[in-house]
């Protein structure tokens, strides 16, 4: 008879982060230390048979946002933070101003798949694991035409969890948004190509080459505004 196989709580929610149990969306679980991963399962349990007797699934969404928030804002957070940025004064009012979109949350096109590292029809599961090669790469840039149909967009990001924005792009690429500030006047219009990216980056690429040549072609498109949705 084989042994049986044992493993320790750290492990365990460490698995979570790209490991046997991989779930982006508690990926954060990862941050924490055994101490506190246990009392954020302790208050999951709790909150779910209270909710089992009331059916308000409300606050299992606000406890697991709640430790999400807690584990990134800890020194397992990363360096990537900035105090300030570079202030730029609109030199129009938006209403009167052409407004772009530009995300980090890798859409694209159906039928123009930047096809990462060469390979075709990657799917989320594969992104995930090849998190790393991403984390080494430089971004890719792609074009969205305006006026694209929701149904018309693809997503694939091995950093976090794409369910929500398949099942809805807007959630982080707002295109029927712009769509209707548009048609109610509190922009002027929406610029005719949005760019996304996958985020998951060589971010010193990011910062000191690609970033700035991007606002320089939005520069040259016309765009006034940019709506950055960062994921």
């Amino acid at each position: 008879m084989s042994e049986p196989v044992t493993e320790t709580f750290e492990a365990f929610k460490n698995s979570f982060f790209y490991g046997s149990r991989c779930d982006l969306a508690f990926k954060f679980l990862k941050n924490l230390s055994s101490e506190e991963a246990g009392e954020f399962f302790r208050e999951l349990i709790e909150n779910l048979g209270r909710t089992v007797d009331d059916g308000d699934a409300g606050r299992l969404v606000r406890l697991a946002v709640e430790w999400q928030a807690r584990a990134y804002a800890g020194e397992g957070a990363g360096r990537w933070t900035y105090e300030d940025a570079p202030f730029a004064p609109l030199e129009k009012p938006v209403r009167d101003s052409v407004v772009g979109l530009l995300t980090s949350s890798g859409h694209f096109v159906e039928d123009d798949d930047p096809e990462p590292f060469g390979v075709k029809h990657m799917t989320q599961q594969e992104a995930c694991r090849r998190i790393k090669d991403f984390l080494k790469a430089p971004p890719t840039l792609s074009r969205i035409p305006a006026d694209v149909p929701a149904e018309g967009l693809r997503v694939r990001h091995g950093g976090y969890d794409v369910r929500a924005a398949r099942a809805d792009p807007n959630v982080v690429f707002p295109v029927d948004r712009l769509r209707e500030l548009e048609a109610e006047g509190a922009i002027g219009r929406r610029a005719g190509t949005f760019y996304s990216f996958v985020g998951a980056c060589s971010q010193l690429r990011l910062l000191r080459d690609h970033a700035p040549r991007w606002a320089e072609l939005l520069r040259d498109e016309g765009v006034d505004a940019v709506l950055l949705v960062p994921v």
